[in-house]
């Protein structure tokens, strides 16, 4: 049997826990900046038009086959599967957030492609990918379903609801039942979190930094180091300086002591970003203190423009969510 497993970064290890033909992992990131259009996430998984095209395909983090060499090479996804003959194609995602817009995604797509819709298996994973080392992922039973029209269905309106200009489709879906996506609510709430809270103006992330700065982790590596300090499987490690960096830059700053390089540096420059955090020694401002502490809303003093799936986030569109209730809050 030929089989295809479709995952996320996190689970590239799995080509060497089972007797599998291709692992594929997904690459992308939908939890900050703008999503990618409809017609970048096609063009992804369809393959290169012209052998230079610079634009990354799903076959660029896919390693050479012993079974199939490079045949894969500027392939769309799809067209590959039928012309190898796979017979299974077998869908890996954890409960990350990231990971089940990926999923879902996926879905979505492959639910108007009736070769790979036949042949596909939805595996529930319910241990963290990354990390996982060969032992575990080959003993660990993994139960798997095949995927029904109502899975589609269920993947097509968490898909649009996330893309969707305000979060409110998105907690529309906490009300919902998916069956055969038991982790897809957990993760919308988690996405929801992250939204500015009514009070302090910050997302959940957000104030684990403050708590963790005003604790004395005044250090940039131990605050984003993968399975650190900073409990959140939202963001990963180079999607909170942004985060970071918009609490202390804005006019009246939450914390001090950011390098302040880290303005004249372009986003690009991997390096001189990382050595700018690891020279930062941070505190919290006593305005800082203030939002921690709930007396003051950092969003009423500091600008704000940044996307939360589809919603663009603004001090005038300032989507809101109480985590004491559960509920979203509308901008007024």
């Amino acid at each position: 049997m030929k089989r295809v497993v479709l995952t996320s970064s996190s689970g590239v290890g799995l080509i060497h826990a089972n007797p599998v033909d291709m692992v594929a992992p997904l690459i992308f990131r939908f939890v900050s900046g703008p999503l990618p259009t409809s017609h970048h996430l096609d063009q992804y998984l369809e393959g290169r038009k012209y052998p230079r095209d610079p634009e990354v395909q799903w076959s660029d983090l896919v390693r050479r086959s012993s079974q199939t060499g490079l045949a894969h090479k500027n392939l769309g996804l799809v067209w590959f599967c039928n012309a190898y003959g796979v017979d299974l194609i077998e869908l890996w995602f954890d409960s990350e957030p990231n990971s089940q817009l990926l999923l879902i995604w996926i879905l979505d797509y492959l639910r108007s492609e009736p070769y790979a819709a036949e042949r596909l298996k939805l595996r529930v994973v319910d241990f963290d990918l990354l990390g996982a080392g060969g032992a575990r992922l080959r003993d660990h039973t993994v139960r798997g379903f095949d995927v029904t029209e109502r899975d589609f269905e269920a993947a097509r309106i968490a898909w649009e609801a996330y893309r969707a200009p305000t979060p409110e489709l998105c907690f529309g879906l906490l009300g919902r039942d998916f069956p055969k996506l038991p982790f897809l609510k957990p993760a919308m709430e988690q996405l929801l979190a992250e939204l500015p809270s009514p009070i302090t103006g910050l997302g959940a992330t957000e104030t684990q930094l403050l708590d963790l700065i005003a604790k004395g982790h005044n250090r940039t590596r131990e605050l984003f180091q993968p399975g650190g300090l900073l409990d959140t499987r939202v963001f990963d490690q180079w999607e909170l300086g942004p985060l970071l960096e918009g609490l202390a830059s804005g006019p009246v700053p939450a914390i001090a002591g950011l390098d302040p390089k880290l303005a004249t540096l372009a986003p690009h420059d991997a390096r001189g970003r990382n050595a700018a955090y690891r020279r930062s020694r941070l505190s919290l401002t006593e305005f800082g203190r203030a939002v921690l502490e709930g007396r003051e809303d950092f969003r009423r003093y500091n600008p704000l423009r940044r996307w939360w799936g589809g919603t663009l986030l603004t001090n005038e569109r300032l989507w809101r969510w109480d985590p004491k209730t559960r509920s979203l809050i509308a901008p007024t």
